[in-house]
């Protein structure tokens, strides 16, 4: 008699194909020195916090870097895109793509402002200008674009749109540090851009975000907004609310960004050698930028298909989590699928392309973190998954 239970014993028994896990997007760690000397300085200086020496270096070399006028830090991503809403009072009603963190969606929505979903481009997955122009109403206040799996948006054709509607346009760049557009590093468009400096990103204060903008004016709001609304010792403006950042996560900053082409390069790496060993894979396409798009190369979405490779995008998840790749599905299901935006008004969603990437997008590990050889290995092994249960 066939005994199933010792099957799955010795199943079970089996190492993984990875002794260490693989995560996506593990954080990166090069500049220790970097880091540990500035460190000193802070704490020999006794100012940690409270717009300090660090975080306005930090400023000024991100600006630098990036292009752009003002960069206005703050404790992290999402305090910075509440930040960017307030000060341009937003209201009404935001599009934004459903396709993207539902943080932004939230943000929104604790200030009383509809998000509206609109539907990403079945191709480059970022948000749909043709959609956009189809909800576009009295009661729009602005698009706020994501610019995905660090690549440029289409910002040409929204600046244009939203120039006609006489609104703001918002980029997500939490995505894309070190991307360009045409030459020039995505920060510099639209209104203003918000950047997450998470210590999932390819450049990380620890934790921390950031807006970039070329208006003086907002940068003077987002600056009072930031510190209680405060703009002298004991004079307050306006409301605000606290989103410093501190001194140790700008130090890990200015660290990181000594370090950004050695980064940056050990990405690209990465992301060339699963261009190369997923090509031959039936059924695993890696999502590519559009021509000319100048991606950071730090994320590695994949789409699967089911009838060419074997198993569904949900089976593939489960069997590398066996072997200790830890990939992810991302923005799944989407957020209008997600049960506070799934009914109501003005939440009645008719979002295919949204569905469809969703239900077949799995994030490999990717970044400065992983190696070469990591990701040979990782190709062999899905190699032989697919060989074993292609039809």
């Amino acid at each position: 008699m066939h005994d199933s239970n010792k099957d799955e014993a010795e199943k079970s028994q089996v190492a993984p194909a990875f002794d260490e896990p693989l995560y996506v997007n593990r954080p990166v760690a090069v500049n220790k020195p970097g880091f540990l000397s500035r460190f000193d300085k802070i704490w020999d200086a006794h100012w940690f916090t409270n717009d300090g020496p660090m975080v306005q270096e930090l400023e000024q070399a991100l600006a630098d870097y990036l292009g752009v006028k003002h960069c206005v830090l703050a404790s992290n991503g999402t305090a910075a895109m509440g930040l960017l809403i307030d000060a341009l009072e937003l209201g009404g009603e935001v599009i934004l793509p459903a396709f993207t963190f539902v943080s932004t969606a939230h943000l929104l929505t604790l200030r009383k402002v509809m998000p509206v979903f609109a539907d990403i481009c079945p191709n480059g997955h970022d948000l749909s200008v043709e959609h956009c122009r189809a909800l576009i109403t009295d009661r729009t206040s602005a698009i706020i674009a994501t610019h995905i799996w660090g690549r440029p948006a289409q910002i040409q054709d929204l600046q244009a749109l939203c120039d006609k509607a006489g609104i703001p346009l918002i980029f997500d760049a939490a995505h894309a540090f070190g991307a360009r557009s045409g030459g020039q590093m995505l920060g510099r468009f639209g209104r203003a851009e918000v950047f997450s400096f998470h210590a999932t990103k390819l450049f990380h204060t620890f934790e921390g975000g950031a807006v970039t903008t070329p208006d003086d004016s907002l940068a003077d709001r987002l600056r009072k907004f930031r510190n209680f609304g405060f703009t002298e010792y004991d004079q307050v403006d306006c409301i605000g609310t606290n989103a410093k950042m501190s001194e140790v996560h700008a130090a890990m900053g200015l660290a990181n960004l000594e370090t950004i082409d050695e980064i940056l390069a050990q990405t690209k790496n990465v992301y060339d050698a699963y261009d190369d060993g997923l090509r031959s894979i039936k059924g695993l396409e890696l999502v590519g930028p559009r021509a000319k798009a100048e991606t950071n190369h730090y994320y590695i979405p994949v789409l699967v298909d089911e009838a060419k490779f074997g198993m569904t995008r949900d089976e593939l998840v489960a069997r590398l989590h066996e072997q200790n790749v830890l990939v992810r599905r991302y923005f799944y299901p989407g957020t209008h699928q997600l049960a506070p935006y799934k009914t109501g008004e003005g939440h009645e969603h008719r979002l295919p392309a949204t569905d469809q990437v969703s239900s077949r997008i799995v994030v490999f590990p990717g970044g400065a973190s992983l190696t070469v050889p990591d990701v040979s290995r990782l190709c062999e092994l899905l190699e032989r998954m697919q060989s074993h249960n292609a039809p």
